[in-house]
């Protein structure tokens, strides 16, 4: 029994200070880390590093620095690096089958950080949604949905795919299709029309709002409503435009043509 106790003892006094000096190097390694992402941050602030680039960088760098800590606290531990080195050397074929998409991922960040089709704050249209991009990251981008969802979308897929960048150019163009009955001027129509879109301080006077006739429907005149906007505005000119056509076409006393219901009756 004093052997056990003693064995345990020798134990604890080899190992012990190896656990507590590993563990304060893992303690200050974080700190450390954390210190250096947000002085990293701050010079690049300072620089007009742009934000897109900033999180990239500072999300990879971060992640870097993690792993050579892992490999100094292990290694504090007793577990040699180049045995640790040979492990992961020969389970790197294994760990790169299971994890191709997360290096396909990875591989697409880079590649969206080297092309830039979009950066943070862009309004785009991917993989079936539509967002506002909050964040690039290492592996994904996040969008924020028009409904305020939080969207994820791994960046293989985003830089393999069609991306619609509505913020690019700035300005966007809202096509609305306004019907009227066939008895309607189609002068006095165009004039109401246009008169609603040049008395909204949103739509833009360059380039110009424009009314057309778009097509001779079944039961109605097709006018095609195109007025101009800043991105920012495209909703608040949709909304405010189709609202505004109902109540002026009101007034000028203007039909709307809409369905009819006819029922006939037979009798014997």
């Amino acid at each position: 029994m004093e052997n056990y106790i003693e064995d345990i003892k020798d134990l604890l006094f080899e190992y012990v200070p190896s656990v507590v000096t590993a563990l304060v190097i893992l303690i200050v390694g974080l700190f450390a880390i954390k210190f250096i992402v947000n002085s990293s941050r701050t010079i690049m602030d300072k620089r007009g590093v742009d934000i897109t680039l900033q999180k990239f960088l500072l999300n990879l760098g971060s992640w870097i620095l993690k792993i050579l800590l892992f490999i100094t606290v292990i290694s504090q531990l007793g577990v040699a690096t180049t045995s640790f080195a040979a492990i992961v050397a020969a389970a790197g074929l294994a760990v790169g089958l299971a994890l191709q998409g997360s290096l396909a991922n990875f591989a697409g960040g880079v590649l969206i950080m080297i092309f830039r089709p979009i950066k943070i704050g862009d309004l785009i249209e991917a993989q079936g949604e539509i967002g506002i991009v909050k964040e690039i990251e290492i592996f994904t981008t996040k969008l924020t949905g028009l409904s305020n969802k939080e969207i994820i979308i791994p960046n293989g897929s985003l830089s393999n795919g069609n991306i619609v960048n509505y913020s690019t150019e700035g300005t966007r163009r809202v096509d609305l299709v306004v019907g009227v009955s066939y008895d309607s001027d189609i002068k006095q129509t165009k004039d109401v029309l246009m008169n609603i879109l040049t008395s909204n301080d949103k739509v833009l006077k360059d380039p110009k709002p424009s009314v057309t006739v778009l097509a001779l429907a079944d039961s109605s005149v097709n006018f095609a409503v195109r007025p101009w906007c800043k991105t920012e505005h495209y909703w608040d000119v949709f909304f405010e435009t189709t609202e505004n056509v109902k109540l002026e076409l009101d007034k000028a006393g203007i039909e709307i043509p809409y369905p009819h219901r006819v029922n006939i009756n037979k009798t014997e």
